[in-house]
């Protein structure tokens, strides 16, 4: 992987307090990691960093839009980001051993000699975590703008063929809310 300057933040010239960043980061930022499962990335990363005695303060704070392919119809399917990440980043004598004992993963730590921090990875790790786990063009209806119609046609005549085949699919109650009916009528 290249190694980039200009997600280097020199902090040893900069004032306590807070200081901020921006970043536009687009499919090009991704060159020098694995392929990704995303593509037309157009984001934005705020970071605001405020800088304390011996420790660090950042936040991530993500925005823009980018396309994944949706899982149930293989369309491509534009996503928002949106979301906010927090580190803490700690100046101490053995950075290595204190970042192998640490179980908070927004908690890192690097010499206290460094005189930079590189946030690249930081970044596009934050913004592989702003996607979501399950990308569909609609969760109920199957009937999102973007939604592939044959595939929404085959899924649902697949749907039915199963339902005709097994009419015990539907009444099927899941044997966890057994008795639970009891509480839906209670006044408080």
């Amino acid at each position: 992987m290249g190694h980039r300057r200009e997600f280097e933040i020199s902090f040893v010239g900069l004032k306590p307090g807070i200081h901020e960043y921006e970043y536009v980061i687009a499919d090009r930022f991704f060159e020098a990691f694995q392929q990704q499962d995303f593509f037309n990335c157009k984001a934005t990363v705020k970071l605001t960093l405020d800088k304390k005695q011996g420790f660090m303060l950042l936040k991530f704070a993500m925005g823009g839009s980018l396309e994944v392919v949706c899982d149930r119809c293989s369309n491509n399917l534009p996503l928002e980001l949106w979301d906010d990440f927090n580190m803490t980043v700690k100046m101490v004598e053995e950075p290595e051993l204190m970042n192998s004992q640490e179980d908070d993963p927004d908690v890192y730590y690097i010499s206290s000699g460094e005189y930079h921090i590189d946030v690249e990875n930081w970044i596009y790790e934050f913004i592989n975590l702003s996607i979501p786990m399950q990308r569909t063009c609609s969760f109920e209806k199957m009937d999102g703008p973007h939604c592939n119609p044959a595939a929404r046609e085959i899924l649902t005549k697949l749907s039915n063929a199963e339902k005709e085949k097994n009419p015990e699919i539907e009444k099927k109650e899941n044997p966890i809310w057994k008795g639970l009916e009891k509480f839906k009528d209670l006044d408080n």
